[in-house]
């Protein structure tokens, strides 16, 4: 099992290093991705005080470390990809903000190897980086004691059902439609030439190996009833109906069976007294 994991682990570091020098271009242009990295720095930011600090695991080029760091709130920021972080150290230094954000190279199933220990007021976990680890109750288990009382936890997670994705069924995409369905082994994703692994995680795995530490704050559906990102150029064509989509989505995020049927799901944990 470790072994396997490892191999898995590097695959994903080895991928998204392929990817790292053309990351942003490939996706900073496109609108609902925008659209979700809007959502969740909105619902981040209301559970962050002022002078917080922040632990973000699989950070990244850096975008949401950035963000938040302008927002005047210090950031470690930890990866397994070499490339990722690299293009992250960049990026700080090109916008002087090497005195708010850190770097680490970790894997998030090792946590407990980190140099930079905290204790931090959030623990963040951005665009279903944890989806690539058959361990994630391991990772889970290593928060607690890497916060400051009362601290939170924000994750936006890939579920197991995704009401877009079984639409694709009328389309004729089965694969895609049921991919979800039959992952209890990881279902194979390519990124740059490089085959890895992902599992999916409903909201209750995550309150499961949380509960007794942590107090579930609230759990939003993201990408629920707007269109995921990669059915191109929705927005675009048809903006009214984007507009209309993201209006009713906003309404109903919170809402049963809304909240967890997305493309993602975010959810905030906060840590017990």
């Amino acid at each position: 099992m470790e072994t396997t994991v490892n191999i898995n682990e590097q695959l994903a570091g080895a991928a998204f290093s392929n990817q790292s020098g053309v990351f942003d271009a490939l996706y900073s242009g496109n609108t609902i991705i925008n659209y979700k990295r809007e959502r969740v720095r909105r619902h981040v930011l209301q559970y962050l005080k002022p002078d917080s600090s922040i632990l973000e695991l699989n950070s990244g080029t850096g975008e949401d470390a950035l963000f938040f760091a302008q927002q005047g709130f210090r950031v470690h920021a930890t990866d397994i990809a070499v490339g990722m972080q690299a293009e992250l150290t960049d990026k700080a230094a090109r916008n002087n903000m090497q005195q708010l954000i850190s770097a680490e190279i970790c894997s998030y199933t090792r946590l407990q190897q980190l140099k930079n220990q905290g204790h931090y007021d959030l623990i963040f976990s951005n665009f279903a980086g944890l989806n690539c680890t058959n361990e994630l109750d391991k990772v889970l288990n290593s928060f607690s004691a890497l916060l400051n009382s009362e601290g939170v936890v924000t994750l936006v997670i890939l579920p197991k059902f995704c009401l877009w994705e079984t639409i694709m069924l009328f389309k004729g995409k089965f694969k895609t439609a049921f991919r979800r369905f039959f992952s209890s082994k990881g279902r194979v994703a390519h990124v740059e030439g490089v085959r890895f692994k992902c599992w999916y995680y409903n909201p209750s795995f995550i309150k499961k190996y949380l509960r007794n530490d942590f107090d579930v704050l609230s759990i939003e559906g993201l990408c629920t009833i707007v269109p995921p990102s990669y059915i191109e150029g929705f927005a675009e064509k048809y903006p009214a109906a984007y507009k209309f989509l993201t209006c009713a989505e906003d309404k109903l995020k919170t809402t049963w069976p809304w909240r967890s049927i997305g493309d993602y799901y975010i959810i905030s944990l906060k840590k017990k007294v």
